[in-house]
């Protein structure tokens, strides 16, 4: 049996799972969820960054992304965000979704998967 590592477990989840050779990512919001959808993204960028790099990863390794909007309209402003931060060689698949979040400061979230 594969050994599974979890990272930032809490009452209801983990943040981070590493199992045979992957690393999969909670859903992602902004620690500080103020601002728009292009700052929030950046943020929660960031924090996707350090939590690979404590799985032994980055995002070069990326092979899956899911985005969730608050507002399928600000798509531009995510992409924005997004594209800048993006390894250009190495671009994972990737879905965008609008939908109701959790919160209704929370404007997008972020889920990854990657390779170890």
């Amino acid at each position: 049996m594969a050994d599974i590592k979890r990272l930032e477990s809490g009452p209801r989840m983990s943040q981070a799972v590493v199992h045979n050779g992957t690393v999969y990512l909670a859903g992602q919001v902004s620690n500080q969820p103020t601002g728009d959808v292009n700052g929030q993204t950046a943020a929660i960028l960031k924090q996707i960054d350090a939590l690979l790099e404590k799985c032994g990863t980055d995002k070069s390794k990326l092979l899956n992304v899911n985005v969730y909007l608050s507002d399928i309209a600000t798509f531009d402003q995510m992409n924005a965000a997004y594209e800048a931060w993006a390894a250009k060689d190495s671009l994972p698949a990737r879905t965008t979704v609008g939908v109701q979040l959790a919160r209704p400061e929370y404007l997008v979230e972020i889920a990854v998967v990657a390779a170890v």
